[in-house]
């Protein structure tokens, strides 16, 4: 139901933008030139925005608490026989129960109190979402009327609708803003529990991982270790394998391409390789374990080197294969920005082509293309799928690119997976992991920002 409001919303909305532009060309055409302040592009989107704006806003706030204030009653509303004593888990699991029934999801015969239960949420939810149809409805109408009436010859329109418009792009950077510290903090309060558990020196600095530890009483599993050192290993060794294979392609294609590649050959080559970058990663996983895994062991077998089935140069490879359109296309804007007066002075001084390239281009280039290959780097670190289907999720402490190894990524997902309880030191370790990722991919963006900066050259 909410999401057929917030199209009828959206329809409401265009609907008063024609409403308001047609106002406009009244004014237009019974006053004389020049009486109008705002064209009557800006009195339809003044109207159309002051419709749909505070119409959908309702509508988002409304979902946000709808939920929480329906569980609410519903809980004052069951019987102190089952309430009374109940701690938080005992009433989450009565509010699961009753949604299930009031969903026809019935497994066993329920009591009859979570029955009469879940016939109260169904009733009281079908009249939440009603309500808030009625009231989205209302305020869209009376908003058309509201903002029609404003509408005059001499209304400013255009500062209304951009000073509407600044507001709406304020508060998105605001909200990306608060989304960021938001997880921050989830991390930060997940990651201070772990801690809690674990020694914060062994998790850094232990050997061993094995975070499959007993979370219920008859569960059989070991005790567990918590020593990150072998994710860690594992993540910069497929890190450092696909930058190995990334960087170099990467760089030389895109001086290939911009320096001597014919108009006809990069109009079909760039595209070709920015396809790359739109295949999704499972794609990639898929030939990694299909194609390129049962290569490299061949190889292996052929050469006598043994060769596990899952590897991290399997993993490495592949995945420098799918950063290499990162690279080639930061390479290649950053070789383009560079002004044609530096590279046709070069060659007027009697420098070769690649003597222009080496020392004039490239270094000129360096902010654009180091930034580039850092934010690679943070997309090599980050990269899940590809690692899970062929590098394996045992964490092995190696540098050998032809054992089996794992990833961060890999374990969070991992230890996420499953029957979780969000108390226990395995579940609470991926958190761990994940603030570890988050600190290296914003020490490498920053380091990113610092190089852009202190080397950019400005050129007249």
């Amino acid at each position: 139901m909410a999401g057929n409001l917030i199209l009828v919303i959206i329809f409401l909305s265009l609907v008063a933008y024609f409403v308001g532009q047609s106002q406009a060309r009244k004014f237009v055409e019974a006053s004389p030139v020049g009486a109008v302040h705002s064209r009557p592009v800006y009195h339809g989107a003044f109207v159309a925005v002051w419709v749909g704006v505070p119409a959908l806003l309702l509508v988002l706030v409304w979902l946000l608490f709808q939920g929480a204030v329906v569980d609410a009653l519903l809980l004052r509303s069951l019987p102190p026989s089952l309430t009374d004593g109940a701690g938080p888990a005992e009433l989450s699991l009565y509010l699961a129960e009753t949604k299930n029934v009031a969903a026809g999801l019935v497994f066993g015969e329920p009591s009859p109190e979570i029955v009469a239960a879940a016939e109260r949420y169904a009733a009281w939810s079908q009249i939440a979402s009603w309500a808030m149809v009625v009231v989205g409805l209302s305020v869209a109408i009376v908003a058309i009327f509201v903002a029609r009436a404003r509408l005059a010859p001499l209304f400013r329109a255009r500062q209304g609708f951009e000073r509407a418009l600044s507001v709406m792009m304020v508060s998105c950077a605001v909200l990306a803003i608060f989304t960021t510290l938001g997880i921050i903090g989830a991390l930060l309060f997940e990651a201070t529990l772990f801690f809690r558990m674990v020694p914060i020196v062994e998790f850094l600095f232990g050997l061993r991982w094995e975070p499959q530890i007993a979370i219920r009483p008859d569960q059989i599993a070991g005790a567990g270790a918590f020593g990150a050192i072998p994710v860690f290993v594992g993540t910069l060794l497929v890190a450092t394998i696909a930058m190995a294979v990334a960087v170099p392609v990467g760089l030389f294609s895109a001086i290939y391409l911009t320096e001597f590649a014919s108009d006809r050959i990069r109009a079909i080559v760039k595209p070709m390789m920015e396809i790359l970058a739109g295949i999704p990663t499972v794609v990639y996983g898929f030939f990694a374990v299909i194609v390129v895994a049962p290569a490299i062991r061949g190889l292996g077998m052929s050469l006598g080197i043994p060769v596990a089935p899952n590897t991290a140069l399997v993993a490495g490879g592949v995945m420098g294969i799918m950063i290499i359109p990162f690279i080639s296309s930061m390479t290649d804007d950053a070789l383009n920005a560079v002004p044609r007066s530096m590279r046709d002075g070069s060659l007027a001084m009697g420098a070769t082509q690649g003597e222009t390239i080496m020392k004039v281009l490239l270094p000129a280039a360096l902010p654009g293309i180091a930034g580039g290959i850092l934010l690679a780097v943070s997309r090599a670190i980050g990269e899940t799928m590809i690692v899970v289907m062929a590098a394996g999720l045992i964490a092995t402490l190696t540098f050998n690119p032809l054992d089996s190894v794992t990833t961060v990524t890999v374990q969070i997902v991992t230890l996420l997976i499953g029957d979780t309880a969000f108390d226990s030191p395995k579940t609470l370790a991926a958190f761990a992991l994940g603030l570890v990722l988050f600190v290296a991919t914003l020490v490498l963006n920053i380091v990113a920002l610092r190089i852009v900066q202190k080397y950019r050259e400005k050129y007249d």
